[in-house]
């Protein structure tokens, strides 16, 4: 198929252009570069630069594209900055996703499928977490995202867009060839191996009086690439609805530092900070949906697995992206 990835140059962007090209689908990556990398651009892909604050920019993209489907992973993705700056989070993730919504129709775009997340839930009332779980966000970047998975219904709706939207849990790892550089980084794993690698003195645990066996958060980690298959098969004729994407295993803050310490062989020094607002004790998903109606299977089950691919890359790309 002809596809458009839209923020094709970030993380998980990056290595799903990866595995749509080893499908041989046809790859058009539009990514404006502001979280991206280009050097984290596939070289078999077609590079459209974006200005999505520019009117026109978008349709202009697409409608040169012309692709069958459309995978969307352009958003702004900070937890904390959307509680500061929520403008730029409906901005973003709404009004520009709005614009291509309408550019798909225009153009004739069949299938859309959709990178959103579990912060859509808000604290769960049950764990692990199903689909059918009450929608609370309870910050801008969960209420952005939930806000265009209700647009995506309702184009299906009124306009016949098929779509598929995957409700991430938290990304991890990294291919031989692409991995995690965020330019503000605030997940775990790479930052506990920044101080494997000697880049920052000591990793920060943010609460230890959860209401959890060790005292810290409990997060439910899938492999980067395990997310990109996901969204291969999605792409796939016939395929549409709403789908978690996790393992179903929990890890504590404690067990991904003790993680990274066996994998890369370096102690890695911690200090104890207070609770983050709004952070819930326990994260974990059920993906038994995404696995019965999509064939779905994650290769790597295992946090050691997972870390032991992140630091690889980490080790032979210490600065990350040189651009």
């Amino acid at each position: 198929m002809n596809v458009l990835v839209t923020g094709g140059a970030g993380y998980i962007g990056s290595v799903c252009a990866e595995l749509l090209l080893d499908e041989g689908h046809k790859i058009t990556v539009y990514d404006d570069l502001s979280e991206g990398h280009r050097s984290a651009v596939d070289q078999r892909a077609r590079f459209i630069l974006g200005r999505p604050e520019e009117p026109g920019d978008i349709l202009k993209a697409v409608e040169t594209a012309r692709p069958e489907a459309i995978v969307h992973f352009a958003a702004s993705a900070l937890v904390g900055e959307s509680m500061s700056n929520p403008g730029k989070y409906f901005r973003n993730n709404v009004a520009n996703g709005l614009k291509l919504l309408e550019a798909a129709v225009s153009v004739g775009v069949k299938k859309f499928v959709f990178s959103s997340t579990c912060a859509t839930y808000g604290p769960p009332d049950r764990i692990p977490m199903t689909e059918d779980l009450p929608q609370r966000p309870i910050n801008p970047y969960g209420e952005s995202k939930l806000m265009f998975e209700r647009m995506l219904h309702w184009y299906h709706e009124l306009k016949g867009l098929e779509f598929v939207a995957f409700r991430y849990f938290n990304a991890a790892g990294a291919t031989e060839k692409f991995g995690e550089h965020h330019r503000t980084e605030t997940h775990l794993i790479p930052n506990v191996l920044q101080v494997a690698l000697g880049q920052a003195p000591r990793c920060e645990i943010f609460g230890t009086d959860y209401p959890t066996p060790d005292g810290t958060c409990i997060r439910d980690y899938i492999h980067v690439s395990d997310l990109a298959q996901a969204h291969v098969l999605a792409v796939a004729p016939g395929k549409h609805g709403f789908y978690n994407l996790g393992n179903g295993n929990g890890y504590s803050v404690r067990e991904v530092i003790r993680t990274c310490e066996q994998v890369s062989g370096h102690k890695i020094p911690t200090v104890e900070k207070p609770r983050r607002p709004g952070d819930p004790p326990r994260l974990v998903a059920s993906a038994e949906k995404a696995v019965r109606e999509l064939g779905w299977k994650p290769r790597f089950p295992k946090l050691e697995d997972i870390v032991a691919t992140a630091w690889a890359w980490h080790e032979k790309h210490p600065k990350g992206y040189a651009d």
